[in-house]
């Protein structure tokens, strides 16, 4: 109804409405605002704004703070991210620096609350300075981290580092299943002046948790050049995923989601298992064409993590990277693909494990760190994991870095294959040769056995297949639709998405 033809005694009513929700809506001021924009990154709203399909934000709680805090410094609400909705709370900087007082803890509480319960990801946009000093005392009351928490292996939790993030606030970044940064974010337990007064270390934000500390640390997954890209990175993590545990990922529907062959893969994955490669290279040839993201490739870079599509069909991939010291299993690699798989099977996506590894990282620099701690993380992970798996040992996997690549018999895959050729065992030829003090007949004997080991194993049933290369992508998808015809059958019918170049 146009307010022009409002019943009389309404008009003062709905007009006292919308003065106060313009004013909860203004932020903190032209002022401010204005040097927010000047330092280069976007004002809350229009955080929501990019990162939500348009015109789909629901506001929740815009009165919250009244007049003199806007909001109450973070925006919270609705809205849908590739037609699928989501709940999403942002930080507003220019309101109180985007502190935390019990009204907003309230509201970001309600954010991770209605996730939960109405089955939808959960998006935080983080730019604020962690709990407001105002002297009070709010007593017994719920935190918003207690709901934040309750969100993990039940709906996606995706965190976006947008600005300087501290203390109470930056906390559901380690609590998230994916988390991003732009380049002028940072993120830390306290900032510059707290580390100051406490340690008397005098650093800039850059140096206590800027992407260069973030991204090292393991906490911070992927890093975008700013605001709006580090919203794609957003958008195109949940593309992969269903909107929570209680339903599956979605399958789209392109020019790429038939069987076809590999013939370029025999240029990629050398013969000669001592010659370096980019598995990269082989995930570009297997999954459909130009469908793939890689999680946190800049930590852990002894493993692959990536999402992808296999005959539309969202997948994670672990592989591991030659290129990074032979593709041991390392400390930050284990850790990266534990946290990997946990989140793929909380949400129903199949694993595709592609092993190519000389076994653990070894020696006293990876032991102090704790390896056999990590790689066990991660063999857990994988070992637990209810959602169809599969393996594909690419050319070498020795020791218990063939059991966290899900290698081994019985351990619930739904297929497990290999090239002719691959190796395996306790160690290597050359290691065993070394070990034993062999001479040049037994070590070129321990050689010759290593050889035909894929045979020998698939004589065995060790691998259910051993393939031409080139059938590689053929043999995961049809045992991938195989794993997921109970799935699809169970299922009510769903739309498929069809994806426009």
């Amino acid at each position: 109804m146009p307010d022009g033809n409002l019943p009389d005694d309404w008009k003062a009513t709905i007009a006292d409405l919308d003065d106060r929700r313009a004013a909860g809506r203004a932020m903190g001021g032209e002022e401010r605002l204005a040097k927010h924009h000047n330092a280069g990154k976007l004002d809350a709203r229009t955080r929501v704004d990019v990162l939500l399909d348009p015109g789909s934000f629901q506001e929740l709680g815009t009165l919250a703070g009244g007049p003199e805090a806007p909001a109450e410094a973070v925006v919270m609400g609705s809205g849908r991210v590739g037609g699928r909705p989501v709940m999403v709370a942002a930080e507003d900087f220019t309101v109180f620096a985007g502190t935390i007082s019990h009204t907003s803890n309230s509201k970001r509480y309600r954010a991770a609350e209605l996730a939960v319960i109405d089955r939808v990801p959960l998006v935080m946009l983080l730019d604020g300075a962690g709990f407001r000093a105002d002297g009070k005392a709010y007593g017994r009351s719920p935190t918003d981290l207690l709901a934040q928490s309750r969100c993990s292996g039940y709906v996606p939790v995706i965190t976006a580092v947008l600005g300087s993030s501290a203390g109470h606030g930056a906390l559901i970044a380690p609590m998230s299943d994916f988390a991003v940064m732009s380049a002028h974010g940072a993120i830390f337990t306290a900032g510059p002046p707290v580390v100051l007064e406490s340690l008397g270390e005098k650093v800039t934000k850059e140096e206590l948790g800027g992407p260069s500390v973030a991204v090292a640390s393991g906490l911070i997954h992927n890093v975008g050049a700013d605001d709006e890209a580090s919203l794609d990175l957003v958008r195109l993590y949940l593309s992969y995923f269903p909107s929570s545990a209680w339903s599956y990922p979605p399958h789209y529907v392109h020019d790429d989601i038939a069987p076809r062959p590999v013939p370029e893969i025999l240029d990629i994955v050398p013969r000669d298992g001592r010659r370096v490669y980019d598995v990269r290279d082989v995930i570009d040839v297997v999954v459909d064409q130009s469908s793939w993201f890689e999680v946190q490739p800049e930590f852990g870079r002894t493993v692959v993590c990536a999402l992808a599509h296999l005959g539309g069909h969202p997948v994670a991939i672990v592989a591991n990277q030659p290129q990074a010291n032979a593709g041991s299993i390392d400390v930050d690699g284990a850790d990266k693909a534990a946290h990997f798989i946990t989140v793929a099977d909380s949400f129903h996506l199949p694993l595709v494990f592609l092993a190519d590894n000389p076994g653990v990282m070894p020696g006293t620099a990876s032991e102090k760190r704790g390896i056999l701690r990590s790689g066990a993380r991660m063999f857990a992970a994988q070992t637990v994991a209810t959602t169809p798996k599969f393996e594909v040992t690419l050319r070498k996997a020795y020791g218990f870095g063939s059991m966290v690549m899900g290698m081994i018999g019985f351990d619930g895959q739904s297929a497990v294959f290999a090239l002719p050729g691959a190796t395996m065992g306790a160690m290597g030829a050359a290691a065993m040769s070394r070990s034993r003090k062999s001479d040049v007949d037994e070590a070129e004997m321990l050689r010759e056995m290593e050889l035909e080991a894929s045979y020998r194993s698939a004589g065995a049933l060790g691998f259910d297949e051993l393939i031409d290369p080139r059938e590689i992508r053929n043999v995961l998808l049809h045992s991938l639709e195989r794993a997921l015809y109970r799935r699809q059958a169970a299922a009510e019918p769903v739309a498929r998405v069809a994806i426009t170049p």
